[in-house]
């Protein structure tokens, strides 16, 4: 049988997916039953999945709300599941939002709040400060986004603008306690990061968040640098005692499916190595020495011995600079590309572990040697799509889009080399 790179890249993906499944992740994270009732609030393009593994997993009574991007529900029977606009908040965002805090208010401490927390859960939770509306909310998260901030920035000034970010869905639920089942798509495993951490506070204050919005020359409406630069905005801390007796879980992380896809690679007969499971940057700076390190191996098996499949994670940040398609999955795999121009025996896909990249259908793409020049003759010119910020477009010119749909779970993203 003839050796396809494209289907051993796929499988790496799905190993990485699967050891992330939440059906297999929650069961082992379940916490006591309380004396009181089990409310259970959620967020991020996998809670609708989380909530759904939950209900399996929970013998007794509960009830709650979660909230996910649309088209990523779950058949659930005993938690509503709203959905609502990623990675720019809407409405239903905001309605969502009233209601999970609804859900804990007026609760006990017999009381158990269960919090099935995800990545993309802060644009899925807009709950503007007062003073704010939602289109201030919005302005912040475009600004967020185009800016190259990294995530412990961009969560310094989110929880600024919230009545739910930072720890304020926990300091709401007081005096129940409150168990965070959480999903990490965030580079170090930080809990309080992941969906701007709605019932995980830390210690990040104002002032960091006036910081980065200087350092990364930030241009907000005056509104919100106005209440930023007040006193009432202040997030909670993790010393306040409405936290005192809360827990938090990580039940999957990209370490973990990093393992997991080595350990696929190897089952088929490749070994494979771990770069790094945090690796941030700007997406086409790290495409490039990704590229680089393929070449060398390609070359003088240097530093590691072909054939191997190099693996990395974390979450790289995309400048923009133009308004063209893409995320920074394709972008980083556009500039990888790029460099592996016309040598043999690369191959690589790039791609976010809940299956979308950015705003498109599509969770990233694949790539070889060979990539420029069939763009080159599809009339792409590879290098103009890069500085436009339009690397779906050339990936789609190929026909090297990777569209798995949403997998329902999220644990940041997967690079994954193949050099033979």
């Amino acid at each position: 049988m003839t050796f396809n790179p494209k289907s051993f890249l796929t499988s790496i993906f799905e190993a990485a997916v699967a050891a992330a499944d939440p059906e297999k992740t929650i069961r082992a994270h379940l916490p006591a039953k309380p004396k009181g009732k089990t409310v259970v609030v959620g967020a991020g393009k996998g809670a609708a999945q989380m909530a759904a593994a939950f209900e399996k997993a929970w013998d007794g009574p509960l009830q709650g709300v979660v909230v996910t991007r649309y088209g990523y529900g779950a058949a659930t029977s005993r938690i509503e599941v709203i959905e609502a606009a990623h990675p720019v908040p809407d409405e239903n965002g905001l309605k969502a939002a009233r209601r999970l805090l609804e859900t804990v208010s007026g609760l006990g401490e017999d009381d158990l709040v269960v919090a099935l927390v995800c990545g993309g859960g802060s644009a899925l939770l807009p709950a503007p400060a007062p003073g704010l509306t939602l289109a201030d909310e919005i302005a912040v998260n475009e600004a967020l986004l185009a800016s190259g901030a990294p995530i412990s920035a961009m969560n310094a000034i989110r929880k600024h603008v919230s009545t739910i970010k930072g720890g304020r869905l926990a300091a709401a639920a007081w005096p129940a306690r409150v168990v965070s089942l959480t999903v990490s798509d965030i580079p170090g495993d930080i809990p309080a990061l992941v969906a701007s951490g709605p019932t995980v506070p830390d210690e990040a204050g104002r002032a960091e968040a006036l910081a980065a919005i200087a350092a990364y020359g930030m241009k907000l409406p005056a509104a919100v640098l106005a209440h930023i630069e007040t006193p009432a905005s202040e997030a909670p801390k993790p010393a306040d005692e409405k936290f005192a007796r809360n827990e938090v879980h990580l039940i999957a992380s990209a370490a973990v499916s990093l393992e997991a896809a080595a350990a696929e690679a190897k089952r088929q007969g490749i070994e494979a190595v771990i770069l790094s499971d945090a690796i941030e940057g700007e997406a086409r700076e790290v495409g490039s020495v990704h590229a680089a390190i393929a070449r060398e191996v390609a070359a003088r098996n240097r530093p590691f011995r072909k054939p191997v499949l190099i693996l990395s994670g974390g979450e790289t940040t995309v400048t923009l600079r133009a308004k063209g398609k893409g995320g920074r999955n394709s972008e980083f795999l556009l500039a990888f590309a790029i460099g592996i121009d016309g040598v043999e025996g690369i191959h690589a896909l790039a791609a976010d572990t809940d299956g979308i990249d950015g705003s498109e259908d599509n969770a990233g793409a694949f790539c070889d040697g060979t990539t420029v020049s069939r763009m080159r003759a599809a009339g792409v010119d590879a290098k103009a799509m890069l500085s436009n910020n339009n690397a779906w477009t050339a990936f789609d010119a190929v026909g090297d889009l990777f569209v798995p749909g949403p997998t329902g779970t999220n644990v940041n993203d997967l690079r994954a080399i193949l050099v033979w």
